[in-house]
């Protein structure tokens, strides 16, 4: 039950937004789930839902919004996404048209011609994914240490999309700079020049979709804007704006995590060696070793969800309009659902499972593609190179300072 007395518990604070958690940011959600799972954050005018059957349950109730714009007056840190658009941006309504933001049958008008052309895609992608990591890899050859992060990380996952898109490989690394600069549209405390970089790269990218699906429409190709195209000759609800601005979402977001999640895995491979012998003796535990690393350290701290209806979770009433801030890093670390939740173990059981991609309607589409690039990233890397090692194994970790999400900045790995 929520403590009557406020307890110092703010979102930010358990966030990479504070050097403490940047650092380590379970100890301090373990407190928030013992002493106060569902706790108001008065700052951010949210309750923070901190415990895996909350979760769940938040999840599960499909009425439960995902548009600012419903959320209470109190709940200004939510309700700000609809006010702090940069000035600049060529096309600063089509936020709006964010599947991420809508609801009901107009989230599902959106949401499913293009997650059903995007499965499709993901379904006959695994041979080109295969080819991406092994020519990744190969470009390592005869190196003695190098930057993961830069080096595989990064670049796999933009590859991956791209070859979904269409992208030609000459405008990968263009692709990479603008989602470098895209990063800052979820960084709170930008400065002038993060602005700046946020606007060009936001243009850049608009540009180039919408212009790539323009030409998709007279011509359609074989890649994902052709899919689009085709559906929506074909009759598919959907406009020009809601097909440009949900694919520029998949790639943003994709990316991100996706990074994320390769970085977060490696490093926890390398500084748990016995699960990483488990893996060498049993590679058919590949796919468990996905799961148990976004379940351990998940690229994504919350999302959130405005409650249609008064609810009762963990013995506390939320009121219609209370924004619900569901912490997916505690939920995952919660013990009444995982034994031994902080172990780190690639064997664990699935019948628990994570929330690292969310839950109910809008569970993340692009998990499929998230769990293949990883899957294979990570056993060809360890097959290929099985002496890998950290470079400076007794120094701490790079994390970046992005509130909201926890990834490394550079992972300086050693092949002997």
């Amino acid at each position: 039950m929520a403590d009557s007395a406020p307890a110092p518990f703010r979102i930010l604070d358990l966030t990479a937004a504070n050097p403490a958690a940047r650092e380590d940011p379970y100890p301090r959600l373990a407190e928030l789930r013992a002493q106060c799972p569902v706790h108001r954050d008065e700052a951010g005018g949210a309750w923070l839902v901190a415990r895996m059957a909350d979760a769940r349950a938040v999840f599960a109730d499909n009425s439960h919004a995902k548009n600012p714009d419903l959320a209470e007056p109190a709940a200004h840190a939510i309700r700000r996404r609809r006010s702090t658009v940069p000035d600049g941006l060529a096309f600063p309504d089509d936020q709006r048209a964010s599947m991420l933001e809508l609801d009901g049958d107009e989230h599902a008008r959106v949401r499913n011609p293009l997650v059903q052309a995007l499965y499709a895609r993901i379904a006959a992608f695994e041979p080109h994914c295969i080819r991406i990591v092994e020519e990744a890899l190969t470009r390592l050859e005869g190196r003695a240490e190098f930057d993961l992060m830069k080096e595989l990380a990064e670049p796999v996952p933009v590859a991956c999309i791209g070859h979904i898109l269409g992208v030609p490989p000459e405008t990968l690394a263009t692709f990479r700079s603008w989602l470098d600069g895209i990063v800052q549209t979820f960084n709170p405390n930008r400065t002038a020049e993060d602005i700046a970089a946020l606007v060009a790269a936001s243009n850049g990218l608009a540009h180039y979709i919408r212009g790539r699906f323009a030409a998709a429409k007279l011509d359609p190709p074989d890649d994902l804007f052709g899919d689009m195209a085709r559906l929506q000759t074909e009759g598919a609800p959907l406009t020009d704006t809601e097909i440009t601005y949900n694919i520029r979402g998949l790639l943003i977001a994709g990316n991100v995590t996706t990074t994320d999640l390769i970085g977060n895995a490696v490093r926890l491979l390398l500084t748990h060696p016995e699960q990483l012998a488990k893996l060498q003796a049993d590679p058919a535990l590949w796919s468990n070793a996905v799961e148990e690393a976004l379940r351990h350290e998940a690229p994504v701290d919350f999302t959130w969800r405005i409650a249609t209806h008064a609810e009762d979770l963990s013995g506390c009433t939320v009121q219609a309009g209370a924004a619900l801030n569901v912490f997916l890093r505690s939920a995952n670390r919660d013990e009444a659902a995982f034994a031994n939740a902080h172990l780190f173990d690639v064997a664990r059981p699935r019948a628990a499972r994570h929330l690292s991609f969310g839950g109910g309607a809008h569970i993340c589409p692009g998990a499929p593609l998230a769990r293949m690039e990883a899957r294979h990233l990570l056993a060809r890397l360890f097959a290929r190179f099985p002496r890998l090692r950290l470079a400076e194994p007794d120094a701490p970790p790079h994390w970046r300072r992005l509130p909201g999400f926890r990834g490394l900045e550079t992972l300086h790995v050693r092949f002997n």
